[in-house]
């Protein structure tokens, strides 16, 4: 990881079904950040698309990302640390997210494709079919080691892998709990 600085935004990546929303509202109950899902910044028209089971382009996902970004600033700057569930499949998209802040984690929830799309139809009323997770699949660019993001497998309970983020990323823990 980069040097320890305080951090003051984390996104939580992966593909839909990885447990961006879930690991983002424990995290944040265990370290006292705002959570945000990163879905309410979507346009209606993206919306739209992914409930008639149409993938997000690149131009489609741009305004999404970029809005993100102005909110890990807004947040930032008022001094209020911010967890943002966002699916950040590419790494150009996770440069728009973090625009060389020093002070934003990435972290990512890895899982196998099969663990995922059994989450995913198990889900109910969420926008996202499971149809798009192969599409999803397909545009994922895993990070790099350049990228200094944190990896987390999904397959461990959500309380693991809460105290695996904050133990790496150098957070506090508000509540002082830990799995056992």
């Amino acid at each position: 990881m980069m040097g320890i600085e305080r951090v003051r935004g984390i996104v939580l990546m992966g593909v839909s079904g990885s447990g961006k929303t879930t690991i983002s509202q424990a995290l944040a109950a265990r370290t006292g950040f705002t959570e945000q899902d990163g879905d309410d910044y979507h346009p209606a028209a993206n919306i739209e698309k992914m409930k008639a089971g149409i993938p997000l382009t690149d131009d489609d996902r741009l305004p999404w990302l970029y809005a993100i970004a102005a909110a890990i600033d807004h947040y930032a700057e008022s001094d209020t640390p911010v967890i943002i569930a966002c699916s950040a499949l590419k790494r150009s998209y996770r440069d728009i997210l973090v625009h060389g802040r020093n002070d934003v984690r990435i972290v990512y929830l890895k899982g196998p494709p099969d663990l995922i799309a059994q989450r995913l139809t198990k889900r109910s009323g969420h926008f996202m079919p499971p149809s798009l997770l192969d599409s999803q699949i397909g545009v994922l660019e895993p990070p790099q080691p350049g990228e200094h993001i944190l990896t987390a497998d999904i397959d461990a309970p959500v309380e693991r892998i809460v105290d695996k983020i904050i133990a790496a990323l150098h957070l506090p823990d508000t509540t002082g709990a830990r799995a056992s």
